[in-house]
């Protein structure tokens, strides 16, 4: 017989209400067959497994919290541009400064992570001593829920068995999300549609046009450990990426197009050939697939040796050689140091001049191929250097005068490396000033001893910039400003300057004679010839050095030019910038 049942409240689980109804199972006479077997039912360890199980979801879905929104670091980043648009009070000051901060974005960064993520429960896997005939049983049907975003998985055929096996999972995709689908799982139904004698690019093609609800008949792998742990890698692309026009990807839905410059988070490098990132600054966490450097530089090593790779333009060419003939007639903007400093002989320091050789000899063994470069975000702390701010221009961008525009507005905040000069001083000069003046024989011992990082002849005298120069200012607690020919930035790149990089270029419109010709920034009288040539100058120092410029200033006038670039130079000082990692960790 069953006696009384204990009272049993809302709290109690299944598990303990089916302990407790066991319990109570006394066989009588009458019924002890009955009572037997069903107490042997409830006393079944299966079912109090079952139970268990039963127990933990139910408690799992009162304690499962649900984010309040998933795109916390977007909303931050609207917050502060909205900020930053008008005059601030000493509160939203400080807002600002708060949502700048590298600590408090990856935070936001990592509670977007979460709330994007499924932590349902993950069954355990199945032991590896099933028979065969129990094969039916591992099947595992998977519903996963996607819009107009892809799956997030690429898939392969096994060579061996033909069957078609899950490839990789992109990190914050749909599958990843959901927890339910592994690498290693094979694919045996989409939808209720058997694929196993479909191709791979046909099994994608149908799960990315699935929308809505998609079902998957899944066998599960036998894994250990989940072992793709999300990676804090950044990398600064250094050439530009499409997808789709990429052959050798796997998926092209799945791969994430990205420009020279754009900063990528690596989450994952598991594949030694496609590797999972993220852009920076993007609102969408799901990773995607870019070439890894290793791949990518056997791909370029392999076009050098057929020779469809083009062998990279130097940065020197007939537009610098024309550098005195444009500023020459400047209409009374030509003193000697504007002249000496765009007059070059763009000779860098000597002990540099083989490895700037070497990085455009079209040696596939040799080659320094441009792909990725790891960085991270610095902001100078209070005690350390200003950053060095380089500019480097192209022809018709009159970078000099607009240097000396900015220094001449602050000349607290900003300063000039003085150039050495052979020449003899003039009754208004000062030593130090103007110029350091030296003897040809001093200034030819720096040159062995590499203290310039270029120096040039003009009327028979020597004209250099020194790093000493360079130095004395930034220690002086200024930000040092130098106009170099792009090919010292070689020297100038370091740990030592952490040197942000100016490229300043003249607008040039092919119907824009006229216009020009009337500008105050540029000579009267430009032809079309000239114009081309500013053109190509351009495209020169672009193609050669763009993948070391943090900002390009396109110049339509000398005023809004002065002004945009103070608003450039501020920021590099005070905001977080991105910069090589070895300028932080050295």
């Amino acid at each position: 017989m069953v006696e009384a049942m204990p009272i049993v409240s809302a709290n109690t689980g299944l598990h303990e209400t089916l302990a407790l109804l066991t319990s109570q199972l006394h066989p009588d006479a009458n019924h002890k067959e009955d009572l037997v077997f069903l107490r042997d039912v409830f006393s079944e360890k299966t079912l109090g497994y079952l139970m268990k199980i039963h127990d933990k979801l139910k408690q799992y879905e009162k304690q499962n919290p649900t984010p309040v929104l998933h795109s916390a670091s977007c909303l931050a980043e609207d917050l502060a541009e909205e900020l930053q648009c008008g005059p601030l009070e000493g509160d939203e000051r400080e807002l600002l400064l708060l949502l700048s901060t590298p600590h408090l974005k990856a935070v936001l960064s990592a509670h977007d992570t979460v709330a994007q993520k499924n932590f349902d429960p993950v069954l355990p896997p199945l032991p590896d001593d099933l028979d065969d005939d129990l094969e039916e049983e591992s099947v595992k049907i998977v519903r996963l829920v996607k819009n107009k975003e892809p799956l997030g998985a690429t898939i392969r055929r096994d060579e061996a068995t033909g069957a078609v096996i899950v490839a990789r999972i992109m990190k914050g995709g749909a599958a990843d999300r959901s927890g339910l689908v592994h690498v290693g799982d094979e694919l045996r139904e989409v939808n209720g549609n058997l694929i196993s004698h479909k191709r791979p690019d046909e099994i994608s093609q149908i799960l990315s046009q699935s929308q809505g609800s998609i079902t998957l008949k899944i066998i599960p792998a036998v894994v250990e450990d989940d072992k793709l742990k999300e990676s804090r890698v950044y990398l600064r692309a250094l050439f530009d990426y499409t997808p789709f026009e990429d052959r050798a990807t796997p998926c092209q839905e799945a791969g994430l197009p990205f420009k020279r410059g754009d900063i990528l988070q690596v989450v994952s490098q598991e594949d030694a050939t496609w590797w999972q990132a993220k852009r920076v600054g993007d609102c969408n966490l799901r990773a995607a697939l870019v070439p890894s450097a290793q791949f990518q530089e056997r791909r370029l090593r392999y076009r050098m040796k057929m020779g469809s790779l083009p062998t990279p333009v130097s940065a020197k060419g007939p537009a610098y050689e024309r550098a005195e003939r444009e500023d020459c007639g400047h209409e009374g903007a030509v003193n000697e140091k504007d002249i000496a400093s765009l007059r070059r002989s763009f000779r860098l320091r000597k002990d540099r001049q083989s490895s700037s050789t070497e990085s455009h000899t079209p040696d596939a063994n040799h080659t320094d191929f441009l792909i990725y470069e790891e960085v991270m975000q610095y902001a100078p702390r209070p005690g350390e250097r200003p950053r060095l701010v380089v500019l480097i221009g192209s022809l018709g961008a009159r970078i000099a005068e607009l240097k000396q525009k900015v220094i001449a507005e602050n000349p607290h905040r900003y300063g000039l490396a003085v150039p050495h000069t052979t020449r003899a001083r003039k009754g208004h000069e000062r030593e130090g000033v103007e110029y350091h003046f030296i003897t040809k024989a001093a200034f030819e011992a720096d040159i062995q001893n590499g203290k310039f990082i270029e120096y040039g002849e003009y009327k028979d005298n020597l004209y250099g910039t020194s790093l000493e120069s360079i130095n004395r200012v930034l220690d002086q607690n200024k930000v040092c400003l130098v106009d170099v020919q792009p090919e010292a930035l070689m020297i100038l790149r370091t740990a030592e300057f952490k040197p942000y990089i100016v490229f300043v270029k003249p607008r040039i419109h092919n119907s824009q004679r006229k216009q020009l010709g009337s500008s105050s920034s540029l000579c009267l009288g430009i032809t079309d010839e000239d114009l081309l040539e500013m053109k190509q100058s351009a495209e020169q120092v672009d193609e050669s050095f763009g993948h070391w410029v943090d900002y390009v200033l396109v110049k339509e006038d000398p005023a809004s030019a002065l002004a945009e670039l103070q608003v450039t130079l501020e920021r590099a000082q005070t905001e977080p910038q991105w910069v090589p990692v070895s300028w932080v960790r050295s």
